[in-house]
């Protein structure tokens, strides 16, 4: 069976298609992670958006940022978790980043 073309699909859809089993067990890795009780989610959501932006991972910000608004974290916060990268990752990575925050806010704005 053929599969689908990658257009309008997020990098993360095409590896689970691609991948289903590898994407199965990245799955309960990050299931595990986020049943670590040191931080709330909405922590571990801000972590996650400045990770990304260090990593200047644009979709991953968006996707964290929208996750991170569904635990009641402020556009302040989410917007600060990515600038707190601008000494460490450089103005590069804040500015790559801080559209798909704002896109990822948005989106999140959208599902209510």
């Amino acid at each position: 069976m053929e599969k689908n073309s990658g257009e309008n699909k997020n990098p993360f859809q095409i590896f689970q298609e691609e991948f289903p089993d590898l994407s199965g067990s990245f799955n309960e890795l990050v299931d595990a992670q986020r049943s670590l009780p040191g931080m709330d989610p909405k922590t571990k959501q801000l972590v996650n958006i400045a990770i990304q932006t260090a990593n200047r991972n644009s979709i991953g910000v968006k996707m964290h940022s929208t996750m991170a608004k569904s635990q009641g974290a402020s556009r302040e916060e989410i917007l600060e978790a990515v600038v707190m990268n601008l000494h460490l990752s450089g103005l590069a990575s804040v500015l790559d980043c801080l559209p798909a925050a704002i896109e990822g806010l948005e989106s999140a704005e959208i599902v209510k």
